[in-house]
């Protein structure tokens, strides 16, 4: 037997194209942002918003919707849009899940990655192989996020690849906390001249080791540094 499925669901915007604008400006504004550091909760005021953009509350309505299911803001009724905060148990969750999955991204990337995109690896990321003294904290921690990246792409898992980008676009400023405040940049270039180094012998193993070592140490920094997201 067959039934015609009714689908519950609101009219489509006649402006998907302001909709997407307005949801890649929120989305990099908010994952740019260095939301630890405000104290208090971090409002989003949709006129202001739609002043800011040039553009109608509706296309700014619907980016936030995405953004919600996305789990980077959420709505009050009668109190307005609040960009959310992760407490310490659920940035520990999110570290351990991205740290599972880019250490499968970097066997992959031993496996599927050209001796050239391998063996590119140290010049793109020469931020890694500078001294603490010589490069500032942002040139390691953008150096950071491109490389998680760039593996995850090399890895030629496109699911993979949509979840880590997904999960560091929330640890971003949880990151960025805990690395100005322990101070680790040594550590944090030492670890990733290994997991190149690992990459370039396409050592699947010890790259996923690293991967997972790496992140656990992060998550025991979180834990020493949780009053910073209470």
């Amino acid at each position: 037997m067959v039934c015609d499925l009714q689908i519950d669901a609101a009219p489509l915007s006649v402006e998907p194209g302001l909709r997407d604008l307005a949801y890649k400006a929120l989305k990099g504004t908010i994952t740019e942002l260095n939301i630890y550091d405000h104290p208090g909760e971090l409002r989003l005021d949709e006129r202001q918003l739609s002043k800011r953009l040039g553009v109608s509350r509706t296309p700014i309505r619907e980016a936030l919707t995405i953004l919600e299911h996305q789990g980077f803001v959420r709505c009050r009724p009668r109190r307005g849009v609040f960009v959310v905060k992760k407490n310490k148990g659920e940035i520990t969750d999110m570290v351990y899940a991205c740290a599972s999955l880019e250490s499968m991204a970097v066997r992959l990337a031993c496996e599927q990655a050209s001796d050239a995109q391998l063996g590119s690896l140290r010049a793109t990321f020469g931020a890694f192989y500078q001294t603490s003294s010589d490069h500032a904290f942002d040139s390691y921690f953008e150096a950071r996020w491109r490389f998680c990246r760039h593996i995850a792409s090399l890895a030629q898992c496109e699911a993979m690849e949509g979840m880590i980008d997904h999960l560091l676009l929330h640890l971003r400023s949880a990151h960025d906390v805990i690395f100005r405040k322990s101070c680790k940049l040594d550590y944090l270039r030492e670890a990733y001249v290994a997991i190149i180094a690992a990459l370039e012998n396409r050592d699947g193993e010890i790259a996923s080791r690293l991967v997972l070592e790496r992140g656990f140490r992060f998550a025991c920094d979180i834990n020493e540094y949780s009053g910073c997201f209470e």
